[in-house]
């Protein structure tokens, strides 16, 4: 089992890796500095311990602590418990899912390890908003999407607010970085991908008939600019997800939802 340790003061060194969650110098998941990934709550903390992002400790009062114990049994890392209060003011304010695990980065997977077994994959191109980032990967993982490709411009994916909003899938989803944007997408051209990009353009034919491909990459651009020309005429195809009249765009998590439900219905 994990080894319980009780930490009774706010300023105990052993939890200094969960310090300072909301200070915008000083979090410890920025990839600058302690580079750490932050996972917020039983079930994303299940899904770190289960994923190739092995925590070195978790901290959480003592409730979290019974929930998580079969989780725990043989993971020889500590558990620091303590009071809600305490727990307050080591992370900066009150943290109602009660536990936190931290582990390193391990190095970031290949375009080719993402790529190896993968029939459908998101690219995303200027998505820089973390919330987006974490629903992305968690429709990505209930709608049977492989893996996710970043393109330029985009946020951090493993910051703690994409891993929370992903309910832990950004730990489970592979996800690679594409090289040369957007020249990199001759990468999936040369590996038998079928390159979409989505728009809101109604001149573009719907994404039901445009997918043709047996593996398939759809490429989502940030809300307001969306893709960029130049990323659009590195692809194979526009598409758009069919909306009602006077409707400018959808979200870009709900478009990707709507994309990865489309290939599963179709495929």
């Amino acid at each position: 089992m994990a080894e319980v340790i009780d930490i009774i003061d706010p300023a105990d060194p052993r939890v200094a890796d969960f310090r300072d969650l909301n200070s915008a110098d000083r979090r410890p998941d920025l990839p600058g500095r302690a580079g750490l990934v932050i996972a917020e709550g039983v079930v994303v903390v299940q899904r770190m311990l289960a994923s190739r992002f092995a925590p070195f400790a978790l901290f959480g009062v003592g409730r979290r602590y019974e929930e998580l114990a079969a989780d725990l049994a043989g993971v020889p890392v500590p558990y620091y418990r303590t009071t809600a209060e305490v727990m307050a003011e080591v992370v900066g304010f009150h943290l109602n899912r009660g536990v936190l695990a931290g582990a390193r980065r391990p190095p970031e997977l290949s375009v080719d390890e993402v790529l190896a077994s993968a029939r459908t994959i998101a690219v995303l191109e200027g998505v820089n908003d973390h919330e987006n980032i974490g629903s992305i990967f968690r429709n990505a993982a209930g709608l049977g999407a492989d893996a996710v490709l970043f393109g330029d411009r985009c946020a951090d994916p493993l910051y703690r607010r994409a891993v929370r909003v992903s309910m832990g899938h950004v730990l489970r989803v592979p996800f690679a970085r594409l090289p040369r944007w957007p020249d990199g997408l001759e990468l999936l051209r040369q590996r038998g991908f079928q390159i979409i990009a989505l728009t809101p353009n109604p001149a573009a034919p719907t994404l039901a008939a445009a997918l043709t491909g047996d593996r398939v990459a759809l490429l989502l651009g940030a809300e307001g600019p969306g893709l960029t020309e130049e990323a659009m005429r590195a692809t194979d195809v526009r598409a758009r997800i069919p909306m009602t009249p006077g409707t400018d765009s959808l979200n870009v998590a709900t478009a990707a939802a709507m994309a990865f439900y489309e290939r599963v219905r179709i495929s």
